[in-house]
């Protein structure tokens, strides 16, 4: 096994060491797609009539601009954080009226809070962009952006751009097991409903590939049964919620599993896993190596946990987001989105399979400077 590493490693130190050499590339940088649901939603709620928004303080406290901005964090989510390293602006939601123009060549967040893999997730919230409406405005955003920039050019940076697509949470919580008993819950055994969500996820990264994406960061699970909206619900000693973690305990190896059939399918490491159970599970499970004084109650909230609604402005809210790992009852706060990134960025192949954001660009940059 290390003999056939070999040729790997010495393949990925050329191209980091060709990367470096580089001139800082006079080039844009490159253009930045985000799907998904609300730990990566830019803001495009704040456009439809949903209960589904962020759009209020005491969200965004830590914001650049101190404004809540639709973004479930007190400051940057994680593909805000991403395009720091892409060396770009935050991508716009697909909604704002100020995606036009050269704005275009930046990307689009195409991702909508409550949404899931399957369409009957999150009902409740009611109006929200369910994944094949996502689908559809970026055919439509590729249709604008032929327009602006011409074809070839437009082909050329939606081929050559970095996507992020985060789904399968709100399948679990806003689906299977939502209170009153779900009709996935009586239709599926949970193994089953498993199987069947892994199933509908391949159609949509099979659509993804065929509207042109080439270099794709598909996300797991994160322990859905430690945040702190489970653990208000099912915990009264603080221990993780087992069922909802037993249910990512199947989605993630199958997701892991689905996503290289893909790559064999097209014959290229277009898809890549992203392992954000591992990158969470790191620091709820060793805190202070982190930094961290509190993993399980969120900053902002109210009830056991602060695990109860949403973050308003009569919440409980925490003096010091540094030392908390949730902002609210389920989305982390800027500083645990950082060290799920960093891990994303330059972990080893147990967070990012089969290769880190870091190695990623820098092949991707050496190929595109090879053209």
């Amino acid at each position: 096994m290390g003999a056939a590493l070999v040729p790997l490693l010495v393949y990925v130190v050329l191209v980091v060491v060709a990367a470096a050499r580089a001139p800082a590339a006079s080039a844009a940088p490159r253009a930045f797609f985000v799907f998904g649901d609300s730990l990566v939603d830019n803001g495009n709620n704040n456009y439809l009539l949903t209960t589904a928004r962020a759009d209020a303080p005491p969200y965004g406290i830590d914001f650049p601009s101190h404004r809540a901005t639709g973004r479930f964090s007190n400051g940057l989510n994680i593909p805000d954080i991403i395009s720091e390293h892409l060396g770009a602006e935050p991508a716009l939601p697909y909604l704002s009226p100020e995606l036009r123009g050269a704005k275009l060549l930046v990307g689009a967040n195409f991702a909508s809070a409550g949404v899931g893999i399957l369409n009957d997730t999150g009902v409740q919230f009611v109006n929200i962009i369910r994944m094949g409406d996502q689908l559809r405005y970026f055919g439509e955003y590729q249709r604008k952006l032929r327009a602006f920039a011409g074809e070839e050019q437009a082909a050329r940076l939606v081929n050559g751009a970095l996507v992020l697509i985060t789904l399968g949470g709100n399948d679990f919580v806003n689906n299977y097991y939502l209170v009153p008993m779900s009709m996935r819950s009586r239709q599926y055994a949970l193994p089953d409903y498993v199987s069947f969500i892994i199933s509908e996820y391949r159609k949509i990264l099979a659509r993804l590939y065929e509207l042109g994406a080439r270099r794709v960061i598909v996300t797991g699970t994160g322990p859905l049964g430690c945040v702190p909206a489970e653990l208000a619900q099912h915990s009264s000693n603080g221990e993780c919620a087992a069922e909802l973690n037993r249910a990512v305990d199947l989605f993630n190896p199958q997701l892991v599993d689905m996503v290289r059939g893909l790559n064999r399918d097209a014959g290229a490491d277009v898809f890549v896993s992203a392992n954000a159970y591992r990158a969470n599970f790191d620091y709820l499970t060793n805190p202070q190596s982190y930094g961290f004084t509190n993993v399980k109650v969120a900053c902002c909230g109210q009830g056991p946990y602060n695990g109860i609604g949403l973050c308003t402005a009569a919440s409980n809210v925490c003096a010091n987001r540094e030392v908390f790992a949730f902002w609210d009852a389920f989305h982390p706060t800027e500083r645990a989105n950082r060290i799920i990134v960093g891990q994303f960025m330059h972990g080893s192949t147990d967070y990012m399979h089969p290769m880190n954001l870091s190695t990623i660009l820098a092949m991707d940059q050496l190929q595109a400077g090879s053209l």
